[in-house]
């Protein structure tokens, strides 16, 4: 029996039985490729390739994904790139609008179809890094006979979601290499490496939905991620989806108007406390400008120089 036809049956038989086995996630696509997308273990194909026109669309709808990525892309691959890897970036629909690769590499990812305008989702290519972590909206790994096709069983790759400033899936990272010698140590570091630079480019993602806002981090989160986006009114205009995670908010409690004060639930605040401070703030913002000197502070505000004075007493500002 060949190699293909041994892979189909261990397909077949794990899918399709009711064990704890075939419970895992990796079962759980492989019943996905078989019940909801209808391909077969051992069928020779490659995935879906766009036509150019729909490519070119494809990235235009992603140019602010590539704005926000490209440089931990280029910052990924030059740590990677050489150990026989390729990275690949793919927007929502599995479609690979962005990849890097050496040359001496690039064969073997060209024969299997890992290039740009193909499309890896799970109903083009079978369990996949890509389609995968898509579809189950999470970081996994699959390590060579974990693909569903037997054509991807020399690939071995490790993919991570990104998610949008509103907390939705909306592309996946992934590095793939077909090297034969890959242990699970080594997928395990690749997918570490490959989950910090999706948060980071989720970062930069929500920093471009939200340019003039103020970005607070959570210093208690524990997580670089966990960022919201405040105006000048300390209104919430948006939140990452760990921070929606860790401060139970979503996009209707954000849409009523929420204080990132209320939100963060400070202590030790009273009736009256938040025009208090706002005053406080605002004074202190004017003097630090004009250098401390209370007559231009004063000029700056429209009010007499009395007038501040007696403000600065009541706020206790020296």
């Amino acid at each position: 029996m060949n190699v293909a036809h041994k892979h189909s049956d261990k397909v077949y038989s794990v899918a399709l039985e009711g064990s704890r086995a075939a419970s895992s996630p990796i079962a759980a696509s492989w019943r996905r490729c078989l019940d909801l997308h209808h391909l077969t273990p051992d069928e020779r194909r490659q995935p879906q390739t766009l036509e150019e026109a729909e490519f070119k669309r494809a990235r235009e709808r992603g140019a602010h994904l590539l704005s926000a990525s490209t440089e931990e892309i280029d910052r990924l691959f030059a740590t990677v790139g050489r150990s026989g890897c390729c990275l690949v970036l793919a927007d929502m629909h599995g479609v690979v609008l962005e990849r890097r690769g050496v040359a001496g590499d690039d064969k073997d990812f060209h024969r299997l179809g890992l290039w740009q305008q193909a499309v890896w989702s799970e109903a083009s290519a079978g369990t996949n890094g890509i389609g995968t972590a898509l579809a189950d909206e999470r970081a996994v790994t699959v390590h060579r006979e974990q693909h569903f096709l037997s054509a991807n069983i020399a690939l071995s790759c490790a993919t991570a979601p990104i998610r949008d400033h509103l907390g939705q899936v909306t592309a996946a990272l992934d590095i793939s290499t077909c090297r034969n010698d890959v242990s699970e140590l080594t997928l395990s570091m690749l997918s570490q490496a490959v989950r910090d630079a999706a948060l980071r480019v989720e970062t930069n993602l929500f920093r471009l939905a939200f340019p003039k806002a103020r970005i607070v981090m959570l210093s208690h989160a524990g997580s670089p991620s966990a960022l919201l986006a405040v105006d000048r009114d300390d209104l919430i205009l948006g939140a990452t989806r760990t921070a929606r995670q860790i401060l139970h908010i979503d996009d209707q409690a954000i849409a009523r108007g929420l204080p990132a004060a209320d939100a963060l639930e400070e202590q030790g605040r009273v009736e009256g406390e938040d025009l208090l401070d706002a005053e406080r703030a605002a004074l202190r913002r004017v003097l630090s400008r004009t250098g401390g000197n209370v007559s231009q502070a004063a000029q700056v505000l429209g009010i007499s120089r009395a007038t501040l004075h007696r403000k600065m007493k009541r706020l206790d500002l020296h």
